[in-house]
């Protein structure tokens, strides 16, 4: 055993934490029983920023919604009051804080493609003199977001000096009047008691000489503005599929399904081309990308994921053009296992790196893997999310459902990874070595609600490298309270609060959180 593969194994180390029990917290957007989903409403993406007080989502209308958090203003931030043992009694609470259309519907008149406004991915951006700063995307178009609260300004009336009305025509002041009636410019009052609207009004002889310009006035009130700063566009032939951050806090990733580009915040007119996986002849093409992330604290190191099951890492002080990796994971196929469905099962629809950089978490039809990125010969954890479904695959290929694009995410401290499935249920698994923890649970206001007890299941040991391979539930083609499953509710996109044991699930339109 090489010493990459015994730190791999010590980053997963330590004993194991009981498994968490999760509690209702909010709801946004909630359904009455009956009511129809519109499209439009149903979200698409789902982001918490660094620090974890702001959470953003994106749906299929091209809107932008933001939330705040609200239960650390009266005290100070929560990981300060956890460092003073300051009792904490209230839950992570957030709130509506605003929302605004980043897309719109588009057409594309060169290629005669409708281009739709779903917001694809959100990727917060570092904040900068009190003010939000974020990037969304649809299939074809990048957006550079900056959204602050600007302080509401006023335009006091125009008006007339009533104690000077009669006066010579000088005006020894500038100060507004302080009479309660607002006056026009041509000195007639829009009080209704006033009769400027009658026969008998006449102006006095001279005119009015005390007219006043309009004053504008900062008021107390403040508003929130959302801004488009940069629009990136005309760089993807194919369908964006994601957008990631540079830790350096200057350029940003897209990808699509042959290309990734790499870009500077402050340039929209160029890209530069890193990756490019499209062969001379498209009738060469075996597989294509599905998901790019950049390393959380390496600018020049970035993970993308493919069709056949891949992740790459890649080096960018390789190559201007990254043609090869610098390291490729990917798990051997076991002899005799090949089926039509293989390669389909096996395309991976979300990766995402570990806070500290070490580990990558990725997610195909059946699985999550945990890989460590100092050992390419195998992922150190493998979790079984959809293995009862195994006999019905030939049913989720007719419903299209087998191509359904799970998102998965890590805890803070990468003890816990999480991911989506049907039915409206997520997963919540333990990482570290011995842990069986495999919780099932449901968005809604009871999210135990479908939760039965697991029998605890030991980790199979594959090898002194103990890779564990944990299952939910077993029963071909139910749900663990023995219910069939519901292929139209699916539960795509969640999101893990960098910090706190504190989930947000979108289920259609509605944003479900929870707490442990």
């Amino acid at each position: 055993m090489n010493g990459g593969e015994e730190s791999g194994v010590a980053a997963l180390a330590g004993p194991p934490q009981p498994p968490l029990e999760w509690k209702f917290s909010q709801v946004f957007g909630e359904r009455t029983a009956g009511e129809e989903v519109q499209e439009v409403d149903i979200i698409s993406a789902i982001e918490f920023d660094k620090t974890g007080d702001h959470l953003a989502t994106g749906d299929r209308g091209g809107r932008v919604v933001l939330f705040e958090r609200t239960d650390t203003k009266d005290h100070g931030h929560r990981r300060d009051l956890e460092r003073m043992d300051y009792p904490i009694s209230r839950h992570p609470e957030f709130r509506y804080k605003t929302e605004f259309q980043s897309h719109e519907p588009e057409f594309d008149y060169l290629k005669s493609l409708e281009i739709e406004e779903k917001i694809n991915k959100i990727r917060w951006c570092q904040t900068a003199n009190g003010a939000l700063f974020l990037l969304s995307t649809n299939d074809k178009t990048i957006k550079f977001w900056k959204v602050q609260e600007k302080k509401v300004k006023k335009i006091c009336d125009m008006n007339v000096d009533s104690s000077r009305a009669a006066g010579n025509g000088s005006i020894a002041g500038s100060s507004i009047s302080t009479t309660q009636k607002p006056y026009l410019a041509n000195g007639g009052c829009l009080d209704k008691s006033c009769s400027y609207l009658s026969n008998n009004f006449s102006f006095p002889p001279g005119g009015i000489p005390s007219l006043h310009l309009p004053v504008v006035v900062a008021s107390n009130e403040t508003s929130l503005v959302a801004g488009c700063r940069r629009i990136y566009a005309h760089a993807h032939d194919y369908h964006i599929n994601s957008i990631s951050n540079n830790s350096d806090g200057e350029t940003f990733i897209s990808a699509d399904d042959l290309r990734i580009n790499l870009w500077n915040l402050e340039i929209s007119n160029q890209s530069f081309n890193i990756v490019d996986v499209k062969p001379a002849n498209m009738e060469d093409l075996t597989e294509v990308i599905t998901s790019a992330e950049f390393h959380p604290t390496h600018c020049n190191m970035l993970a993308y994921s493919s069709s056949k099951g891949s992740v790459r890492l890649i080096d960018l002080r390789q190559s201007a053009l990254c043609d090869t990796h610098s390291k490729l994971f990917e798990e051997q196929e076991a002899p005799g296992s090949r089926s039509f469905f293989t390669e389909i099962i096996a395309s991976i629809s979300d990766i995402k790196f570990g806070k500290d950089g070490r580990h990558i978490l990725s997610r195909d039809y059946m699985t999550l893997k945990l890989w460590d990125i100092n050992m390419d010969s195998g992922p150190v954890a493998t979790f079984q999310v959809h293995e009862y479904l195994r006999p019905k695959l030939c049913d989720l290929y007719e419903n299209d459902s087998i191509f359904d694009k799970f998102e998965c995410c890590l805890s803070g401290n990468g003890m816990r990874v999480a991911t989506g499935s049907y039915s409206n249920l997520f997963r919540v698994f333990g990482c570290a070595a011995g842990s069986t923890e495999a919780t099932t649970l449901e968005a809604s206001k009871n999210p135990m609600r479908r939760q039965v007890p697991t029998p605890s299941r030991p980790s199979r040991s594959l090898n002194s490298l103990t890779r564990a391979v944990r299952r939910g539930a077993d029963s071909p083609g139910v749900d663990t309270n023995g219910n069939t499953f519901d292929f139209t509710t699916k539960l795509l996109h969640l999101a893990w609060h960098p910090s706190e044991n504190s989930l947000a699930c979108a289920a259609a339109n509605s944003l479900y959180m929870y707490y442990a």
